[in-house]
């Protein structure tokens, strides 16, 4: 039913298209026409209304002159003695007498003649004209007289056409009055001087689109011409406003342009100098970071050389070999850092990623004490790199270990969300250590971010950690819980992004942004969260 009712609706619309009225005649004609059509209609109708209205008249004219004809015949013929002739005939009258059957005497007539003896019954039509019975009671006969007269006749037919004639004639002569001396100044001047101002509007004619006032006429087109060129006016003063607009707008987009071409040279080279910064802090840290054991090391060396023959006791060689381990270690971290190896995404279960993770760090960390709660759901799944995005989780895990030294409780989870109209997954991991310092947290995913270096970090995990994310198109956040305890968030979308492949090409061409300048809400490794 609702198909039927669709498809009658267009049908229902054809028709009232096809209903509205269509313009008439006088719509199609120009003024000059329809004036000339008016007019012709106009004293057609008025000469008819005339001859309508002094017809009665006419007709009563031509029956009183008929009737004294007849009289008169009657009169004439009657006062010569009755009995004398039974017939008189001349031009339109006649009188007859006789009886009622022989002379066309209706019954009504003869009853009407008998009960008046002496007098007449009179009766008067157009086509017989006037026709007059009288009974005799001295001759027992009736007399009938007719009379038409066809000059009274004729003479009305002249009137009427001379009337008509003289209306017809009066009308032709105002409308050839309008015609040539009225409508072509008032009507006809005025409108072709519309329409050449609206020519000039359409050509771009600026000197001819408006009317002198010399040329408008103090009537109603006067005052639609006034009307239309206040209108130009108002919209040529529009014209030059809205250009002037333009023109400052030119202007200050040109400046715009200018000041935005400064802005960004100003930003490389803030970008630059940021990179050297970097650079430099970097250097910093690793100098300072290869000083320790580069120290004891060295004086493990030295001692072999002062002494080559007394070798290396047990305790100094598993020393010498924590300290290569460290350098290994250092070394492992910046490669990670410098991600010279591009990612492969896939579609992966974020759930499984994170038992991964833990698995690593309790093999990498005495975390027997330490507890992990995984309510990631494990049919959560996203398209990522998992070893890189397992490295991040493994960061995390390895900073809230640390921070809990070996003993607390993490908690991780997820959820789902749309932004932007796409779905972004935001995994947490949250501690229940002492937190992050919150004099650290402006400087969270620097590299060596650190007050102080242990064994166990190399102050670049959280930097690799965040730039992975950032490489993913994500973000790594961190805050502190209420209480106690330290959060860290990370966001990455659930599909992959078009840009993916440029923002890993940026991520792993410059190590400033690598290691997340600007990212003030993350956490760093144990020795930073307690420096």
């Amino acid at each position: 039913m609702a198909e039927r009712d669709d498809q009658s609706r267009p049908t229902k619309r054809r028709r009232r298209k096809r209903a509205e009225p269509r313009p008439g005649l006088l719509a199609s004609l120009r003024i000059r026409k329809k004036l000339l059509l008016l007019h012709t209609v106009f004293s057609v109708l008025l000469a008819v209304l005339l001859l309508l209205a002094i017809r009665p008249a006419m007709r009563n004219l031509v029956a009183r002159t008929e009737e004294h004809e007849c009289r008169v015949a009657l009169d004439v013929f009657t006062s010569a003695g009755e009995g004398r002739g039974d017939a008189l005939v001349a031009e339109g009258v006649s009188v007859r007498v006789g009886q009622a059957a022989a002379l066309g005497i209706s019954p009504d007539e003869a009853v009407a003649a008998r009960n008046a003896p002496g007098l007449e019954v009179l009766t008067t039509t157009d086509r017989v004209g006037c026709r007059i019975v009288r009974w005799s009671p001295a001759i027992q006969a009736y007399y009938l007289a007719t009379a038409r007269s066809p000059e009274a006749r004729a003479a009305v037919i002249r009137i009427y056409t001379l009337i008509a004639v003289s209306l017809l004639g009066a009308y032709a002569l105002i409308a050839l009055s309008l015609e040539v001396f009225v409508l072509p100044k008032q009507v006809y001047r005025p409108i072709r001087r519309l329409l050449a101002a609206d020519e000039a509007v359409s050509r771009g004619d600026r000197a001819g689109e408006t009317i002198p006032e010399s040329q408008i006429p103090a009537d109603e087109l006067g005052l639609i011409m006034r009307s239309r060129n206040e209108s130009i006016e108002r919209l040529r003063a529009k014209e030059q406003q809205l250009s002037a607009a333009l023109e400052r707008l030119e202007v200050a987009a040109n400046d715009l342009k200018r000041k935005n071409h400064l802005l960004e040279a100003a930003r490389q080279n803030l970008a630059d100098q940021d990179k050297l910064v970097s650079l430099g802090m970097m250097s910093a840290g690793l100098a300072h970071e290869l000083n320790t054991p580069l120290t004891v090391l060295k004086g493990s060396v030295e001692r072999l050389a002062e002494r080559p023959g007394a070798g290396v006791d047990a305790p100094e060689a598993r020393l010498m070999l924590r300290v290569v381990n460290r350098l290994e270690r250092l070394s492992e971290s910046l490669l990670d850092f410098a991600r010279v190896r591009p990612p492969r995404y896939e579609e992966a279960s974020l759930h499984e990623i994170v038992d991964d993770a833990w698995t690593l760090v309790r093999l990498d960390r005495d975390a027997r004490a330490v507890q992990l709660r995984n309510e990631i759901p494990p049919d959560l799944r996203l398209v990522v790199d998992p070893d890189r995005i397992g490295q991040v989780f493994v960061n995390l895990l390895r900073n809230a270990t640390d921070a809990m030294e070996g003993d607390g409780q993490i908690r991780a989870w997820a959820e789902v969300a749309e932004r932007d109209g796409a779905e972004w997954v935001a995994a947490y991991c949250a501690d229940t250590g002492p937190g992050i310092n919150p004099d650290v947290l402006p400087r969270l995913f620097e590299p060596f971010t650190s007050t102080r270096l242990d064994s166990k970090g190399t102050g670049l995990g959280l930097a690799v950690a965040e730039g992975i994310v950032r490489e993913h198109g994500g973000m790594l956040l961190a805050r502190n819980a209420r209480g106690a305890g330290a959060i860290f968030e990370v966001m990455l979308p659930r599909a992959p992004l078009a840009s993916r492949a440029q923002v890993g090409h940026d991520a792993g061409g410059d190590p400033a942004r690598r290691g997340g300048r600007g990212a003030t809400d993350s956490a760093p490794e144990s020795p930073s969260r307690h420096g």
